[in-house]
């Protein structure tokens, strides 16, 4: 008898095992009743997670940047408007606040620092430690540029801003009320998506959502289950094969000259040397004018 009791408690044991696991995160170990997941995020340091809803994007970073650090799997229409930006940095290991917020100021660990919104990319220059971030600019509008894979049929636009915003609701547990516009390139497969928040919301986080669509998009899925994000159009999938994600914060970021690239810069100064070589020329050939026209009466008065 007791024995069949131990073999009926070992049962529901492996039973409650299989079915505490994170959905919203491949990489965390879960254990325990209640069920609780947390993942690493340092050299023996656990974060525990919530894993009813999406994976703050700051925790994502550091797990990805230890997984890379020790060698583990981590497979996983242009602007909207002037002060709209792309991350050009890519991944780094970040700072977290408590609550899974990117800390204002971030420094990868080195002496170089600069200050970062809440998407957690680079929004000023960067400087050294002494560096000064008042506080963390809030991402409202994120806009979206996904290329999908060829079809077999031509896509319905008109039911295509409520297919991409469904599949957002579905796949990321996300507002899809705040998917304010969708746009068709049916010739270029590209589709634009704006993703807007009032300002001064802080309940909606964009960059959850934009984190886990890019990498649905462009490695493999963060999600336990690895299907990856495909609206559906009268039936027929689109599968997406690149994303290019661009920011919108409540403040303009304080880029300047130092973040244009060597060749932009090299132009800018070509243009500028063309501008004061064609000046020299013209201030030249108007003394030179002035000479010749100094010189005839001398010659009038000869004769």
């Amino acid at each position: 008898m007791t024995i069949w009791i131990a073999l009926l408690l070992a049962t529901f044991a492996v039973g409650a095992s299989a079915q505490c696991k994170c959905e919203s995160m491949k990489w965390a170990t879960c254990d325990g009743t209640p069920c609780q997941c947390s993942i690493m995020v340092d050299a023996g340091i656990q974060q525990n997670l919530n894993c009813s809803t999406l994976i703050p994007k700051c925790y994502l970073m550091k797990a990805e940047m230890y997984r890379a650090k020790n060698n583990l799997s981590t497979r996983t229409g242009g602007k909207p408007v002037e002060t709209a930006f792309v991350d050009n940095d890519g991944i780094y290991d970040p700072v977290c606040e408590a609550t899974g917020a990117f800390h204002a100021k971030q420094c990868n660990n080195t002496e170089e620092c600069w200050c970062v919104n809440s998407a957690g990319v680079r929004r000023t220059d960067k400087g050294d430690k002494n560096l000064k971030c008042e506080k963390l600019v809030e991402t409202y509008w994120v806009r979206l540029e996904l290329k999908h894979k060829e079809v077999s049929k031509a896509v319905d636009v008109n039911k295509l801003q409520a297919a991409i915003a469904n599949a957002i609701e579905t796949r990321y547990s996300f507002d899809k009320t705040l998917v304010k516009e969708v746009e068709y390139d049916p010739d270029a497969r590209l589709i634009i998506v704006d993703v807007q928040k009032a300002k001064g919301d802080r309940k909606a986080d964009l960059s959850r959502m934009a984190y886990y669509m890019e990498k649905d998009v462009k490695v493999l899925p963060l999600f336990a289950n690895q299907e990856k994000f495909a609206p559906s159009v009268d039936g027929q999938k689109l599968e997406m094969e690149n994303i290019l994600v661009y920011y919108v914060d409540e403040e303009a970021p304080t880029f300047t000259m130092k973040r244009l690239t060597g060749g932009i810069i090299a132009v800018i100064v070509v243009v500028i040397l063309a501008v004061v070589a064609g000046l020299l020329v013209l201030f030249f050939a108007r003394k030179r004018e002035q000479k010749y026209s100094k010189a005839e009466p001398r010659e009038m008065e000869a004769l």
